[in-house]
């Protein structure tokens, strides 16, 4: 077995109509396909070449919350293509409520938060391959100076082909 990359994720949520709300408005992620006997929408990035990026199966509000530090997924990590863009998502999150802190790793500097039915996630950016040094090998959780960081590398791409 040989794998890429991860393609998409799946997500329950309590609510679907909610669920899609938040990610077309905080996200701007476009509704790729319906599927109402499954209760499922799948959702697409704008710049994502994949049929879909994000899939959300609704099974209703009586479902037991997700339980923090239990078995199962800590997070989802998206990666954005330049500083500037991970600085726009944290005024995006923090204006939609759903903002949680942020953090550098080293390599990736990262903001995080949760949709409303607490699935976590990561919105992250990438240093330049050449820039990584010390952290090739490391990826420490640090306190992030985001100004600094988008004064140093404004404008830099690192996403690669979008």
């Amino acid at each position: 077995m040989g794998p890429v990359r991860l393609n998409h994720a799946v997500l329950f949520v309590a609510d679907l109509g909610r669920a899609e709300r938040f990610y077309t408005e905080v996200f701007g992620m476009a509704v790729a396909a319906r599927e109402p006997r499954a209760n499922a929408v799948f959702l697409r990035l704008p710049r994502s070449g994949n049929h879909h990026d994000l899939g959300l199966f609704g099974v209703g509000p009586s479902a037991p919350p997700k339980q923090r530090g239990g078995i199962g997924l800590y997070h989802l990590a998206w990666q954005v293509d330049t500083i500037d863009e991970l600085e726009q998502a944290r005024k995006l999150l923090a204006e939609a409520g759903a903002y949680s802190g942020e953090s550098s790793h080293g390599a990736t500097k990262s903001v995080y938060g949760a949709d409303p039915d607490g699935n976590e996630f990561e919105i992250m950016w990438m240093l330049p391959r050449a820039e990584w040094g010390e952290y090739e090998d490391s990826a420490p959780v640090d306190r992030l100076d985001l100004a600094a960081e988008v004064a140093k590398w404004s404008g830099v791409s690192t996403a690669g082909s979008l």
